[in-house]
């Protein structure tokens, strides 16, 4: 008997990547390729008879969508739309549902900004100026092409930066990628922060290599200028109306960046800072974010003495910023979070020694390293208040249903990139409690729900922890009432605005009990402190010691 024919032929696996609401799309086949630049080619060489520059924005992550968006919005001076925009995306199984989010007219961010879902809608929609594709030929029809992919920092061990390294690969692989087919006078923006250092000596050389690979004599023009976007309801403004600083390796490249950035940002009313070299661009970002990060970092050690010594470090701040010297000044919560301040400052440190060639590291950097690791493991010491909270009302952490309410790293955003949140969560169910988590901005919780594989194998904060196989399974609720049920512990990480007008008594009503409640960020009042005592609750909260003299205060009002 033969065979069928079609039983011995070899099955083609498809493999698909699920966007954040969870929907499939399948990975492009090798053969798609051709077609899917052919496409994008068409749509260049009609923009360019309308005399438009085209521009490619390599990866459409946080960054670079909205930059993408930003860019595509530009109009001439004749008010006509100026740029045509491609945004490049790897078709990796974590990253591609991003390129037909876009095409469709949908941000791949989610963003409180309505401006993000605008500006992309009309760009892409009406406007059509800006398409996302999969296919990297497409940096062969570039005039500009903007770096956006990640540079990260990886640490090997909690509250040891020194330990850690930058990861440098995925923008040398884009490097690499441009540097192989760009056109010889094709500018090249690196808006990543990276190490000190990277522009003039990692990336120039790679580019300089591949125009010698393919015959090209002339030189690559190669320039930096490093984003400071903000989550939160004024994200596009953050990057098209802010302060921005670039520079360039050589004369043309800076004169080009310059025109370039001039044409797409606000700079009229937010000058350009013009830098001599890129180091200097780099260096910049970096040490803006150390400095904000040592500050916070500083904070901590008088949040315990205030503890300790019966004083709200709350009211100590907010006498100080009366000064104008010192009015921006904040109360550092249970840690940083946010994708540049826990990390930049390890990549100066790291670039001394291993792109710059200084052996001497360990004692330039001292106050750095310190300010990172403190303010990497501040969030450990909300779960021993919590331990201790419920201790005071004869209950234990282990098997103790606590809810977090904030899972995001800022007030009143969904960005939960390396949100103190997380490190309490992680922490207090190492030590065995039972945790749920409330935050009215954000859907998912990528760092939970993905922790084997995100934001890469093995490099979730879940490798500093036991017990952690679990926390896949937490969803974030929406429902306060619902999520507070029976619970015996809340711990306010975050200072939310709807989480600023809870009264104790609604709190109580939606639990059932008492329960103890653990204040991170001076979101209790002093008077809401008191009224919680008062209903049979145990108040705990980041630097803040006079909340014991306020309970003896409701105790001796019982006695009496």
């Amino acid at each position: 008997m033969t065979k069928n024919a079609t039983s011995d032929a070899p099955k083609t696996t498809v493999e698909y990547s699920v966007s954040p609401a969870g929907e499939k799309f399948a990975i492009p086949r090798k053969e798609e390729y051709a077609e899917e630049f052919q496409r994008v080619e068409k749509l260049v060489v009609k923009a360019r008879a309308e005399g438009k520059e085209i521009v490619v924005v390599m990866g459409v992550g946080f960054v670079g969508a909205v930059m993408a968006a930003i860019i595509a919005d530009t109009k001439s001076k004749g008010g006509h739309p100026s740029k045509f925009v491609i945004g490049c995306q790897r078709p990796s199984t974590r990253s591609f549902w991003k390129i037909p989010l876009i095409n469709r007219g949908e941000p791949p961010v989610k963003a409180e900004d309505p401006e993000v879902e605008e500006i992309i809608k009309r760009c892409v929609l009406e406007k059509k100026t800006l398409v996302a594709t999969y296919s990297c030929d497409c940096i062969k029809l570039a005039d500009c092409v903007v770096v956006d992919v990640q540079c990260d920092y990886s640490k090997k061990s909690l509250g040891n930066m020194r330990a850690g390294e930058a990861d440098m690969a995925a923008l040398e692989t884009t490097m690499r990628t441009i540097g192989m087919r760009i056109q010889p006078s094709c500018l090249v923006l690196i808006e990543t922060t990276v190490a000190p250092g990277t522009t003039e000596f990692v990336a120039w050389p790679i580019l300089k290599k591949a125009f010698a690979a393919r015959g090209i004599d002339s030189v690559p023009l190669l320039a930096h200028s490093f984003e400071r976007v903000m989550p939160g309801r004024h994200y596009v403004s953050s990057i098209r109306d802010f302060w921005r600083v670039c520079s360039g390796c050589n004369a043309e490249a800076k004169k080009r960046v310059v025109k370039f950035l001039k044409e797409v940002l606000n700079t009229k009313e937010y000058p350009l800072t013009v830098m001599d070299r890129p180091i200097e661009s780099e260096t910049t970002k970096i040490v803006e974010n150390s400095y904000r990060a040592t500050i916070l970092a500083y904070l901590n050690e008088w949040s315990l003495f205030a503890e300790r010594n019966g004083v709200d470090l709350t009211k100590v701040i907010d006498a100080i910023k009366m000064r104008p010297t010192h009015s921006n000044m904040i109360f550092p919560g249970p840690g940083i979070g946010g994708y540049c301040l826990p990390k930049d400052g390890g990549l100066g440190y790291w670039s001394y020694r291993h792109i710059l060639g200084f052996e001497d590291g360990e004692s330039i950097f001292k106050i750095t390293p310190l300010a990172i690791d403190i303010n990497d493991t501040r969030a450990l010491h909300v779960a021993q208040l919590t331990r201790d909270a419920l201790r005071n009302m004869g209950r234990y952490i282990a098997g103790a249903d606590v809810l977090i309410c904030g899972a995001s790293y800022r007030q009143d955003v969904g960005d939960t990139r390396y949100s103190g949140s997380e490190m309490v969560v992680r922490k207090l169910t190492e030590m065995g409690a039972e945790m749920r988590v409330h935050d009215p901005y954000v859907d998912h919780w990528h760092e939970l729900e993905n922790q084997d594989d995100y934001p890469a194998p093995g490099q979730s904060w879940k490798r500093f922890f036991r017990n952690q196989d679990g926390l896949q399974n937490i969803r974030v609720q929406s429902d306060l009432a619902e999520a507070l049920k029976g619970v015996e512990a809340v711990v306010f990480a975050v200072p939310h605005s709807p989480y600023l007008k809870l009264e104790p008594e609604e709190i109580i009503d939606w639990t059932g009990k008492p329960l103890a409640v653990i204040d991170c960020f001076g979101i209790l009042s002093d008077k809401t402190i008191r009224r919680y005592f008062e209903l049979g609750c145990e108040v705990k909260a980041l630097g803040r010691g006079h909340i014991q003299r306020i309970k003896e205060e409701v105790r001796k009002g019982r006695r009496d």
